[in-house]
């Protein structure tokens, strides 16, 4: 239950958008804060519907999914992986694709249960995560470029986040999930390290990519010497005199904080080292020397040092503002209902998946989720003697 860096995903089922795990919001940045290149083909999907066509790969009673579903949670996971300077093996793409197709019948077939207090419930979710989401990015502006980035518009995210939202309360509602104040408190009590908060800094910067915006490939070395150069103008123009926050406007290349001043809160061991080492031996207001990552060429202003503290149960959790700032307690009690859903969901939703007469009409999809459920058999702790 460590509370993490960045943004809650409270969905239950591991809900795929785009790969992103459920956390805390303890920072506004983890490694985002040195970010890796971005671009991805929004139009790819459309280019490979119009050359192979838009099959449905699987059916059950009251739905289909096609191609184009499955393609558009894959470009998200392709390029959120690109975003990291992670790559996927391709020896294990099909698996991704199987698990991510699981999910979108699982949702799928969820829904179909929903009640109008289910959907309710979904919406409110929905808004609570975009909220928070909004609040990240510092501007719609901003929130849309990122996930326009990812290949995936903000009607999409919209819709995606309600119906996972929708397919929680259903499963919380079935299967009669609750969690007491009792458990949320014996869980605090029981797991003290897991809500200090490390020493962190507040700061920003101004970010100059050294990949290629479109395809994420690097510079040629000509173009990162010109970036070299024009970072280091803009340094000297800060140590000038010049506004911090007007040069993050002109020239940052970070979407993520362009909108915002540049400014992120990171923590010790959630961004580059060399990052991290810099933003840490800044003293309030310094501006730091230029900074090489991976990922371009950084500027860094320290704005002030947060020392390290542990959250009480009631409190606020960070970055989370009124009317519907989440608490300490909130978290637990969503970490622990997504805990009892995915220890009681899978029998409810094989026995949904059944009556729907699920098939998986793509052979290689098909094969791979054989392969994973033969992997999932072998792998089954083996049941008591005697039973």
């Amino acid at each position: 239950m460590k509370i993490r860096a960045k943004v809650i995903f409270p969905v239950a089922l591991g809900a795929s958008l785009l790969a992103f795990p459920a956390r805390a919001a303890t920072a506004n940045a983890s490694a985002n804060a040195a970010p890796a290149g971005t671009g991805t083909n929004v139009n790819l999907d459309a280019t490979m519907t119009a050359l192979f066509g838009n099959p449905v790969i699987a059916r059950g009673k009251g739905f289909e999914i096609k191609q184009s579903d499955l393609d558009e949670v894959m470009t998200g996971i392709k390029a959120g992986a690109a975003m990291r300077n992670q790559a996927i093996p391709p020896s294990q793409m099909k698996i991704i694709e199987s698990q991510m197709l699981d999910q979108l019948i699982r949702v799928q077939l969820l829904l179909q249960q929903a009640t109008d207090a289910d959907r309710a419930a979904g919406k409110k979710t929905a808004d609570a995560q975009m909220k928070t989401l909004l609040e990240q990015a510092g501007s719609p502006e901003a929130l849309n470029r990122q996930f326009m980035a990812l290949g995936m518009s903000m009607r999409q995210l919209r819709q995606r986040l309600e119906q996972d939202g929708t397919a929680q309360a259903v499963v919380v509602r079935e299967l009669k999930i609750s969690v007491t104040d009792a458990e949320a408190r014996k869980s605090y009590d029981d797991h003290p390290a897991d809500f200090e908060l490390p020493e962190r800094v507040r700061i920003a910067q101004i970010f100059l990519s050294t990949q290629d915006p479109l395809t994420g490939a690097e510079l040629s070395d000509a173009d990162k010497a010109a970036k070299k150069k024009e970072i280091e103008d803009i340094l000297k123009r800060a140590r000038a005199g010049a506004d911090f926050s007007n040069l993050v406007e002109q020239y940052s290349e970070d979407a993520a904080s362009k909108d915002k001043g540049g400014v992120y809160t990171i923590a010790r061991g959630r961004t580059f080292p060399e990052f991290e080492a810099a933003a840490f031996s800044l003293e309030t207001n310094q501006i730091s020397d230029v900074v090489t990552t991976a990922s371009g060429y950084h500027l860094i202003k320290l704005l002030g040092k947060l020392p390290a503290q542990k959250l009480a149960y009631d409190s606020v959790l960070p970055n989370q503002t009124p009317p519907d700032a989440l608490t300490v307690s909130d978290y637990i009690k969503t970490v622990l209902t997504n805990q009892k859903v995915a220890q009681l969901a899978p029998p409810y939703l094989n026995t949904l998946r059944k009556e729907a007469g699920v098939e998986i009409l793509d052979p290689d999809l098909n094969a791979a989720e054989q392969q994973i459920q033969a992997e999932t058999a072998t792998n089954a702790p083996a049941a008591p003697e005697g039973k």
